[in-house]
């Protein structure tokens, strides 16, 4: 198995996951957000907390490769507020790896779902995903996740930002 440097989640891989500037603990009517023609943004830290990735061929990066993610989510006080749960395979493999990514992040008074290939894993860049729906206060929600490498050693920790249209 090849070493990793750091893991994204995205999503998730999200998932997972973020840096300490503002940010927004409570979570927002994405229903009534669309209806009145705004957009909300949520910002969360992900910290790592498993992460297991599956080689199909050891020491390389392959088609088919999967990774398992699990990322607690923060507030700005870093009180823990949510978590969120990811897969990624990847479909291209080699230095150029793309992986497509699925992650759910379960968040207070419901869960939001998100999709979208990560181009930077090996090097840990940004990554974007859009969000398919949700659960809750989530029930009606779309918009975007993106998610950014603030931290990698002792955990990888993302700065989340979502926008809900």
């Amino acid at each position: 198995m090849r070493p990793i440097r750091a893991a994204g989640l995205g999503t998730a891989t999200l998932v997972t996951l973020l840096a300490f500037t503002p940010v927004t603990a409570g979570a927002t009517d994405a229903g009534s957000a669309r209806a009145e023609g705004k957009t909300r943004t949520l910002t969360f830290l992900a910290e790592a907390q498993q992460l297991s990735r599956f080689p199909v061929t050891p020491g390389a990066v392959s088609q088919g490769d999967r990774v398992v993610v699990r990322s607690d989510l923060f507030d700005e006080a870093h009180n823990k507020v949510g978590e969120t749960h990811g897969t990624c395979t990847t479909t291209r493999g080699g230095d150029d790896e793309a992986e497509q990514c699925l992650v759910t992040y379960v968040l207070p008074g419901g869960q939001l779902t998100t999709q979208g290939v990560y181009f930077n894993y090996i090097d840990q860049g940004p990554f974007d995903a859009a969000i398919n729906g949700g659960t809750g206060k989530y029930e009606k929600a779309r918009g975007s996740v993106h998610s950014e490498t603030i931290d990698t050693d002792p955990k990888v920790v993302r700065r989340l930002t979502i926008r809900l249209a």
